[in-house]
């Protein structure tokens, strides 16, 4: 198996753009009160993917340069946001992104911060906001209630076990000023298809050709069988935003 981090989601860029879930509007509130955001900031979103994060930021009036090092993801992040001016496509990395000295207001990472070199993508950061600017990293938490939610947790447990999540000793190290989390309550109903797409985006999911796929999607059908209602289920996450100054 490839532990590439660049290269791991690259047959992946389809299921991650059916499959994974965006980010809730009200992320935009917590950030103006937090951190002041406003429309005509400049934001660099750091692993920006198939362009979720993005597209909040740009509806909201940012510009907005989304870095990506894989080539097919990027690739789909330039057609899903080929309608915004304000989007510029990066071929970057989180420690070396190209960008500007002191150009951007915020930096952002939308479920990517864990696949990077903390101390370099910090002092890159560092060095591409403007004095006093902010970095937001961003996840997408499911919340483990009894019953569905529950059971795919364990389902994803067993088959597509992903990076674990940063700890509050590495958030502290990499805000050398202070951090603050601030949660979001974010829910969406999904269909069968995109319940498929949402675990093969899993950068550890078994592909078609690897050992365990056909159990994986037996049981994936067995649950949505078992739990949807009129064809529709309903996952329900936290987002949860660390954020904090670099400067």
């Amino acid at each position: 198996m490839d532990f590439n981090p660049t290269e791991r989601f690259s047959s992946r860029a389809d299921a991650y753009v059916r499959g994974r879930p965006a980010y809730p509007r009200h992320m935009l509130k917590v950030l103006e009160l937090e951190c002041g955001l406003r429309p005509e900031w400049r934001a660099a979103d750091i692993g920006s993917g198939t362009g979720l994060l993005a597209r909040m930021f740009l509806d909201y009036g940012c510009e907005v340069f989304g870095v990506e090092p894989n080539p097919q993801m990027r690739a789909a992040g330039e057609r899903e946001l080929s309608g915004y001016a304000k989007f510029h496509s990066v071929d970057g990395r989180a420690e070396t992104t190209g960008l500007e000295s002191g150009s951007v207001d915020l930096v952002t990472a939308g479920q990517a911060f864990h696949w990077f070199e903390p101390h370099a993508a910090r002092a890159e950061f560092h060095r591409i906001l403007k004095p006093r600017g902010w970095a937001a990293l961003v996840w997408n938490e499911r919340v483990v209630l009894p019953g569905f939610m529950a059971e795919y947790e364990a389902l994803q447990d067993r088959f597509a076990r992903e990076r674990p999540h940063p700890s509050e000793a590495e958030f502290t190290a990499f805000f050398p000023h202070g951090w603050r989390l601030s949660t979001v309550e974010n829910a969406t109903d999904i269909d069968e298809e995109a319940l498929f797409a949402r675990m093969a985006s899993s950068s550890w999911a078994p592909k078609q050709d690897d050992a365990g796929y056909p159990e994986m999607v037996a049981e994936l059908r067995r649950l949505f069988q078992e739990y949807s209602q009129n064809g529709r289920l309903r996952m329900i996450y936290e987002t949860r935003i660390y954020h904090g100054r670099l400067d």
